[in-house]
């Protein structure tokens, strides 16, 4: 189910399905890099001003799904426009920073962007741009990610399926009353 909290910036209420801390797995496989499954954790959160706060971060994880080391991190800003138009601004670790431009899909929580602008670091590794595509599946976040390099035409390069999570704080703030030894609250 999707939330709108109270203090979420109107303009943003479209943009509300991503709100909140996920967590999942996903493939990455680009010519030239490592092809390896990896974890990821992303948070959305927004402070009432009229753009979300994104920032994510993804690790290679072993056969047996253990972190082996950081993959990429992420971070970024999201706005939506009254036409459904979406910009995000994103700064990633490997020395890109980005533009990206789309669209809310009519009647669904889903998101197509595209690179616009792209600046690299001098230590950066060639980067001509992407695709992506966000949707709010049976209450999953999910995505897949294209890449397009100097040498290499726009291809799928990551994709993820994110589960929401929900900090225990959260329950216990709208449980009133409880017994001191929380044990009564069974009887």
């Amino acid at each position: 189910m999707i939330q709108i909290p109270s203090d979420l910036h109107p303009d943003l209420v479209p943009l509300a399905f991503l709100l909140g801390n996920w967590e999942g797995a996903g493939v990455s496989d680009f010519p030239g890099a490592e092809k390896c499954n990896f974890g990821q954790e992303a948070t959305f959160t927004h402070d009432g001003r009229d753009f979300i706060e994104y920032v994510s971060h993804t690790w290679v994880l072993d056969s047996e799904g253990k972190k082996v080391r950081p993959l990429e991190t992420e971070s970024g800003y999201w706005r939506i426009d009254k036409d459904r138009k979406v910009e995000v601004v994103m700064i990633r670790d490997q020395g890109i920073v980005e533009v990206w431009y789309g669209e809310l899909a009519e009647g669904k929580p889903q998101i197509d962007l595209a690179t616009d602008a792209v600046a690299r670091t001098a230590h950066a590794a060639p980067y001509a741009g992407g695709k992506r595509l966000y949707g709010y599946v049976n209450s999953d976040l999910m995505w897949v990610g294209e890449k397009a390099t100097p040498e290499v035409e726009l291809r799928p390069y990551m994709s993820a399926h994110l589960k929401k999570v929900v900090d225990p704080r959260e329950w216990a703030k709208d449980l009133k009353d409880l017994p001191d030894d929380g044990i009564a609250f069974f009887r």
